[in-house]
């Protein structure tokens, strides 16, 4: 899902900047408003766990990738999207100079599908479903898959907008990729939450670990 630079002309990728800027900016308010010195190993972690996940990248049609997002699992488990802007800016910054992941003139396109499409999809996912009595660990679990797959359809659409290749097949190329990759996505976020309200709950934020009216909880 990384978009290399060539993918998308310089212009378009200077909207995507400043819109993910934006963003950005939200994130780092969230970060001074809600990050205690607690919170920060968590963040470490987080951080450490998407980077290693997005690291199994599976070829898809036309020159670019698909893995795992992780941004639905840091947005759950810190109770806000803004966290997942914040830890996969900080993921895909690290990702972009140093490993040469994903573009620099394209890094903005790329916070935007995988850090704010991934966090507020799979946030407000998550506490949609949660509200409506699901099943906590289910619904992170849908949650993280609508993520993953939401931002996939996003990234072939940027790229159908930039030229890159027509809009349809880039939709069923990613969209078919990342419907199975989001399953496991689905199954990873779950078992995290699972794990994390089990045996530490203090860890979360406080609405993840209040059960819904349906759900179960440990």
């Amino acid at each position: 899902m990384h978009i290399p630079d060539a993918f998308i002309p310089l212009w378009q990728s200077a909207i995507y900047w400043i819109v993910a800027l934006i963003f950005i900016a939200l994130a780092l308010r969230w970060a001074k408003n809600e990050l205690s010195e607690d919170k920060i190993p968590l963040i470490a972690v987080l951080a450490a766990g998407i980077f290693a996940i997005q690291a199994f990248n599976l070829p898809v049609a036309m020159g670019t990738s698909g893995h795992l997002v992780g941004g639905a699992l840091a947005a759950i488990v810190l109770g806000s999207p803004y966290a997942a802007v914040f830890i996969l800016t900080l993921v895909l910054i690290i990702q972009g100079i140093i490993f040469g992941d994903g573009g620099i003139t394209t890094m903005g396109v790329n916070i935007l599908n995988m850090g704010v499409i991934g966090g507020f999809v799979g946030y407000y996912g998550y506490t949609g479903l949660k509200s409506a009595g699901a099943n906590i660990y289910l619904s992170a679990g849908i949650a993280a898959w609508c993520a993953c797959f939401v931002a996939s359809l996003a990234a072939a659409v940027e790229m159908a907008v930039a030229g890159t290749f027509p809009l349809v097949p880039g939709l069923i190329a990613m969209g078919t990729y990342h419907a199975a990759i989001g399953i496991i996505e689905g199954i990873i976020t779950g078992a995290i939450i699972y794990f994390l309200v089990t045996s530490r709950p203090d860890l979360l934020a406080e609405e993840v670990q209040q059960p819904s009216a349906g759900g179960v909880s440990a």
